[in-house]
């Protein structure tokens, strides 16, 4: 199964479902950090729901997910492109954290903020409490609280692959009776809370959608892929070095001993900086170093 989410169609009922599948991706993410289980298991399923959501947008943009506390895990942050391009961090306390640890242990007060950054029009973002059972449950409460299409999640990682399944209902098409169109709701949603890990972890999309709904007529649309890829630059480093003047960035570097390092946080990639580039920078010359030296 390479990286990808898969939407599909029900014929006769107002709902769409989505599913995504990271590996590769979600290597890379864990690749750049030491993650405890618990934790890489949390990042995992939050990049999976993040490509599950930037499915339900139309939108040329970026979508942001951002989780706070003030347990083990104070941060948690996953960014997805319109194009499902994807990156993610965690912050943690080692010392605090041990095997099997759930989300309310992990994020004790936790607060998940989503965010739409769209590249024309306004930003939109949302809050919602780290108050339920795991982060699929938090999902399903953040639509339900904020009055949006009724949406289900169903999340799980494993530090080897990290799976998704979204079912969302649709404005009354197909069927218009309320009575009928909550029975269709409630018959497709218990169908899938049958769903076990291993399958949702193990499957492919086919094979899932048949062993969950094969009494039901839908349709598969053909998947988008996912990877990894991190914003980062020397270009936008370079940024947070003129933000601060040219005279406290030349004395930042003097204080470094010669040449100042920026890391990214997400990808660990390092972009160093001496005299003669930040001289360059205020010149007007750009980001590319002007020493035979390439950061």
């Amino acid at each position: 199964m390479p990286d990808q989410t898969q939407r599909f169609l029900f014929d006769d009922s107002d709902v769409r479902g989505e599913i995504a599948t990271l590996e590769e991706s979600y290597q890379h993410v864990l690749a750049k950090h030491s993650y405890p289980e618990p934790v890489a298991q949390l990042l995992g399923e939050l990049l999976a729901a993040a490509a599950l959501l930037v499915g339900t947008l139309k939108f040329d943009g970026l979508l942001i997910l951002q989780a706070r506390s003030s347990g083990a895990v104070p941060l948690l942050m996953v960014e997805c492109s319109s194009a499902r391009e994807v990156r993610g961090i965690a912050r943690y306390h080692a010392e605090q954290i041990h095997p099997g640890a759930t989300l309310g242990e992990l994020m004790p007060e936790g607060m998940l903020a989503i965010t739409v950054d769209p590249a024309n029009g306004q930003r939109y973002q949302g809050i919602v409490g780290l108050d339920g059972v795991n982060l699929a449950a938090c999902l399903t409460d953040y639509f339900a609280a904020s009055e949006q299409l009724p949406t289900r999640f169903w999340l799980n990682a494993d530090s080897r692959r990290a799976c998704g399944l979204l079912l969302q209902q649709l404005p009354a098409d197909r069927i218009k009776d309320a009575e009928e169109r909550d029975a269709s709701w409630e018959h497709l949603r218990t169908l899938a809370d049958t769903l076990t890990a291993e399958e949702l972890l193990g499957l492919d999309s086919e094979t899932l959608l048949h062993r969950l709904y094969h009494q039901e007529q839908l349709r598969l649309f053909d998947a988008l892929p996912i990877r990894f890829r991190c914003s980062c630059s020397r270009e936008r480093s370079a940024r947070a070095l003129i933000s601060l003047g040219e005279e406290d960035a030349q004395k930042l570097v003097a204080e470094q001993g010669g040449a100042v390092s920026i890391d990214c946080q997400f990808c660990n990639e390092k972009y160093t900086y001496d005299a003669a580039d930040v001289a360059q920078l205020f010149a007007g010359g750009g980001s590319d170093s002007p020493s035979d030296t390439r950061h």
